[in-house]
């Protein structure tokens, strides 16, 4: 074979060996890895199925044009550690945090990788972000502003629950957002002449422990102070009716479990909307061109078996308001 040949075939050969190669580069799919707060997919479906169609809405197709990559921490502090840098080493091209714990942790591991996260109550005062229009770094996200509508929850849980004069606040200590939300409830009780104290709980055990305390020692309500508490809300719910103590959150996907009233964020829609930042940032803009943004209307929900079982009667000015009564 003559030189020239030679170097021909050669060249050939490679372009062919070269070709699988390059096709795998062009089908390579965004990764985003999906930090939670529940124990498994079914305890989060309620929002884990709103973000799924989120993404399909923007054309994504999970597995093909997109890899979402779930964890699910139980709420241990220790397993969002141990998932957000999983998501680093492995990385991911975008982390998607659901609670402020999430994004906390996912900051601490990360400075490179955008973070966006779906829950926080005070993203400035937590360090993740320098300010809500300018976030600085790598994170942005959304702000439930659980304090700034305390003031509002409590008068619309007076107005439901009038003897309403002593109130407990459940709080699980490990939650970043509760000292923030706690307080809010507490300036706005003092506002309304309510008496409060506080009763962590950390375990699951805790919380009927913690009701039994509660209905014992004569309130008349409680007021959870803790994002984090949304995993047990079928056991919280349960406690609650057994013990006739109204219960009330800023989270309106806990009512029907048991709860009598919440009044705060349409969370669904903070979760399609969060999509729309991975999509941008996927497209190019930076986390820190992204500000957080705020809630753009709030909702009032009831349970009325609830009410009914407790004996109470439900204003009609709150049937008129409510955006969802659950009969």
């Amino acid at each position: 074979m003559r030189r020239r040949d030679f170097i021909v075939l050669f060249g050939g050969v490679t372009s062919v060996w070269s070709l699988p190669a390059q096709a795998q580069q062009a089908t390579k799919i965004p990764r985003i890895g999906v930090l939670w707060h529940a124990a498994n997919a079914e305890e989060e479906d309620v929002y884990l199925s709103v973000m799924t169609k989120a993404f399909a809405d923007l054309g994504y197709v999970d597995g093909k044009t997109i890899q979402l990559e779930h964890r699910f921490p139980a709420e241990q502090p220790d397993r969002f550690r141990a998932f957000a840098r999983e998501f680093v080493e492995s990385k991911v091209d975008v982390i998607l945090a659901a609670t402020s714990l999430g994004a906390k942790e996912a900051k601490q591991a990360t400075n490179t990788i955008p973070v966006v996260f779906v829950i926080g109550s005070d993203p400035v005062g937590s360090g993740l972000v320098e300010s809500l229009a300018r976030p600085g770094g790598n994170v942005t996200g959304f702000s439930i502003m659980a304090t700034d509508i305390s003031s509002k929850l409590l008068g619309l849980f007076r107005e439901l629950v009038p003897n309403l004069t002593r109130m407990a606040i459940m709080v699980d200590p490990r939650d970043p957002d509760a000292p923030r939300i706690r307080a809010g409830f507490e300036q706005a009780a003092k506002d309304l002449a309510i008496w409060t104290q506080t009763f962590a709980v950390t375990t699951p055990d805790d919380i009927e422990q913690a009701f039994s305390a509660i209905s014992r020692d004569g309130f008349n309500g409680v007021a959870l102070a803790a994002p984090l508490l949304f995993n047990e809300r079928v056991r919280i719910g349960t406690s609650a009716l057994k013990y006739k103590m109204p219960t009330v959150s800023i989270i309106a996907e806990m009512v029907p479990k048991g709860l009598l009233l919440s009044y705060g964020q349409d969370f669904p829609d903070f979760f399609r909307r969060s999509v729309g930042y991975v999509d941008k940032i996927l497209k190019g803009t930076k986390p820190a061109d992204l500000p957080v943004e705020q809630p753009t209307h709030f909702k009032l929900a009831i349970n009325s078996r609830v009410a009914k079982a407790l004996g109470l009667t439900i204003p009609q000015s709150l049937l008129v308001t409510a955006g969802e009564v659950i009969e």
